[in-house]
C-alpha cells in the first residue's frame, strides 16, 4: 500500500501541488478545505458546481487552512482502487491475553496516598487497590467480550486504514416507516462502548417505554487509533481528516442523508462533517460544544446584567463563581491536555505497559469529568450516584426562544432538585470494559496523539459557522457550561437547547435515557409536518 494513512514504503516526494483550492465560507468566515476534501465529490461539499447551498459558497484561495496535511501525506496517490468491502468483525480474547493482564496486575507497585488527599492529587491509590483486586479476581473479560459482540461489528478500509464500526439496525419497524440513520462519535478517553446503553433506546424504542415515532439505525465508528480502528503511521490525521473518513463511511454504507451526534472529540468531528457536507447532514446533535474565540472575556461584564448579554438565570447558576468555573477549574483539569498535545508518546510508553497506570489515568477522568465534586470522595464517586445538580422546575427544552417541557419525561421534584427515577450509572464492569478496549488493543498512545494532531487547529476552526440545524444537550456537570447565546454564535441554526437536569461529560454512558430523549426531541423538531 503506497498511499493513505497506513503503513507502506516511502515514495518519492511528489512535485508541489499547484494552489488548487476549494474554499467555503459562511458570511465573512472562510475555511480552506482544499486537500482536506480531496476525493470527496464536489457536489457534496456545500453546493453543486460552485453554486451556493445551505449557506455555503465557494470562494477564493485567500483563506485560513483547516489543515495542511493533505490526504496522502508524504506519499503518492495509490495506483489501484481501494478495497471498499465491508467485513464482519468479532471482538476476541485469549487465555494468554488474560494471563498477561493478571501477571501485570500482580506486579503492581503503588505509592501510598497522602493523608486526607482523596482525589485531589489524582487517582487515590488506596481505592486503586480495590479496583485492581476486582479487575484481577472478579471482572470477567470473556463475559464482557460476549456482551460487546451483542451488536454487529464491521471493518472497512478508508484512506489506507481499517476503520472499525458498530452498525445496529432496528429489530422491528412500524408499517410504512424507515429508520433514520444516525452516526454517533465518541471521544477520549471513551470508546464506541459509551453508546451501548443508548443504542437500544434509539433502535428499539417500543421495548424501552418510548414511542415509535422516531426509530434510528445507529452507526458507531471508532476514531482512527482508538480500539479496533487502525492508527495512522504518518503525522497529520486530525479531527478534520477523521470527519472526512467518517463521511466516506456513511456514503459507503449507502446513506446520502443522515443525522450525526457527538460529545468530546465526537462533537468536533461531527461539527466538521456539518461544515464540510451540510447538504448531507440532516441535523447535528451535540452534548458538548467547542466555543472558544472571545466569549470568555464577556464574563467579566455580565455579573450584574446577565440578560443584557443573553444569559439566563440557569446559565449564571452553572457558571458562578466565574473565577472557579471558568478559570481555575479548566486550568486544574487541563494538565493531561498539555501532555498529550506536546509529548503523547512519552506518557504512552508508561500507560501501555501498566494496566494499573492505564486504569488510574482513564478512570480519574471518569471521576472528575462526571462531577468535579467527586474529588472530595475517597472513591472518586465512581460507584456512587452523581449528585443532582441543582435545577428548579421541570426539564426545559428551549426551541426558538420558547421554553417547553419535554414530552413524556417522567420528571419528579424533590426540594430544588429535579430527577428521573432509576437512573443508569457507571458500574465497575462498565468502567473496566472501556479500559480493556485500550489495554487489549494497545491504543492508548495513538489515542493521545489525536491531541497533538489537533494542536493549534481549534481556534482556527472555531471561526467557521455551521449552517446545519443543531441541537445541544447542556449537561450541568460538563467540564464547562456553554450558554445558548454562545452556541448560536457558531451554530446560527440552533433549533433546540436543553438544560439537562443532571449528568456530566460521558452523557451516553451515564445518562442514556436523558440523552436519547433529547436526540428524539431534536429530530422531531426537524421533521415536523
Amino acid at each position: 500500500m503506497s498511499g493513505g494513512w497506513g503503513h507502506g514504503p516511502a515514495a518519492a516526494k511528489p512535485p508541489p501541488l499547484r494552489p488548487h483550492w476549494r474554499c467555503l465560507h459562511f458570511g465573512n468566515k472562510r475555511a480552506l478545505l482544499s486537500e482536506e476534501l480531496r476525493d470527496v465529490p464536489e457536489d457534496s461539499i456545500g453546493g453543486t458546481g460552485g453554486q451556493e447551498s445551505c449557506g455555503w459558497k465557494f470562494s477564493s484561495p485567500q483563506c485560513w487552512p483547516l489543515s495542511s496535511t493533505g490526504l496522502f501525506p508524504g506519499t503518492r496517490r495509490p495506483t489501484a482502487p481501494e478495497d471498499e468491502s465491508i467485513r464482519p468483525f468479532k471482538v476476541e480474547t485469549s487465555d494468554e491475553e488474560i494471563k498477561d493482564l493478571h501477571r501485570r496486575i500482580d506486579g503492581t507497585r503503588l505509592t501510598p496516598p497522602l493523608e486526607d488527599s482523596r482525589f485531589h492529587y489524582g487517582f487515590n491509590s488506596n481505592y486503586l487497590k480495590k479496583i485492581l483486586s476486582y479487575w484481577r479476581n472478579e471482572f470477567d473479560w470473556r463475559k464482557q467480550v460476549e456482551m460487546l459482540n451483542r451488536y454487529p461489528h464491521f471493518k472497512t478500509r478508508i484512506e489506507g486504514l481499517d476503520i472499525h464500526f458498530v452498525h445496529v439496525k432496528p429489530p422491528q419497524l412500524p408499517p410504512g416507516r424507515t429508520p433514520k440513520p444516525l452516526l454517533m462519535v465518541h471521544g477520549w478517553p471513551g470508546s464506541f462502548y459509551e453508546f451501548y446503553k443508548i443504542i437500544p433506546l434509539l433502535t428499539d424504542p417500543a421495548n424501552h417505554g418510548l414511542s415509535e415515532e422516531h426509530v434510528f439505525e445507529v452507526i458507531c465508528p471508532s476514531i482512527p487509533g482508538y480500539a479496533f480502528s487502525e492508527a495512522a503511521s504518518k503525522k497529520g490525521l486530525n479531527s478534520v481528516a477523521t470527519a472526512r473518513i467518517f463521511y466516506k463511511l456513511m456514503l459507503r454504507l449507502g446513506f446520502r442523508e443522515f443525522y450525526i451526534q457527538g460529545g468530546d472529540w465526537g462533537a468536533l468531528i461531527c461539527t466538521h462533517m456539518a461544515q464540510m457536507v451540510p447538504s448531507h447532514v440532516k441535523g447535528l446533535h451535540l452534548n458538548m460544544a467547542f466555543i472558544l474565540n472571545g466569549r470568555i472575556l464577556t464574563l467579566f461584564l455580565v455579573r450584574h446584567c446577565p440578560r443584557l448579554f443573553g444569559f439566563t438565570q440557569r446559565d449564571m447558576e452553572l457558571m458562578l463563581p466565574f473565577k472557579e468555573k471558568i478559570f481555575y477549574k479548566p486550568l486544574r483539569e487541563s494538565g493531561y491536555m498539555h501532555i498529550q498535545s506536546t509529548k503523547p508518546d512519552t506518557v504512552g510508553c508508561a500507560l501501555n505497559d501498566s494496566p494499573a497506570g492505564l486504569a488510574a489515568y482513564i478512570l480519574e477522568k471518569f471521576s472528575t469529568w462526571t462531577d468535579s465534586e467527586f474529588q472530595e470522595l475517597e472513591d472518586g464517586g465512581l460507584e456512587r450516584f452523581p449528585r443532582l445538580c441543582s435545577h428548579s422546575g421541570p426539564l426545559l427544552l428551549k426551541t426558538k426562544n420558547v421554553e417547553t417541557k419535554m414530552p413524556d419525561e417522567r420528571v419528579h421534584h424533590s426540594g430544588e432538585a429535579s430527577f428521573l427515577p432509576n437512573p443508569s450509572k457507571f458500574s465497575l464492569d462498565d468502567l473496566l470494559t472501556n479500559v480493556m478496549l485500550y489495554w487489549t488493543t494497545g491504543t492508548i498512545t495513538s489515542s493521545q496523539r489525536f491531541y497533538k494532531e489537533n494542536r493549534g487547529q481549534l481556534f482556527k476552526q472555531d471561526r467557521v459557522k455551521v449552517s446545519v440545524p443543531t441541537g445541544l444537550a447542556a449537561f450541568p456537570c460538563e467540564l464547562m457550561h456553554i450558554p445558548e447565546r454562545w452556541v448560536k454564535g457558531k451554530y446560527p441554526r440552533l433549533v433546540s437547547y436543553s438544560y439537562m437536569p443532571r449528568g456530566g461529560h460521558f452523557a451516553a454512558l451515564e445518562e442514556p435515557e436523558l440523552l436519547a430523549r433529547d436526540i428524539r426531541k431534536f429530530v422531531g423538531l426537524l421533521e415536523l409536518p
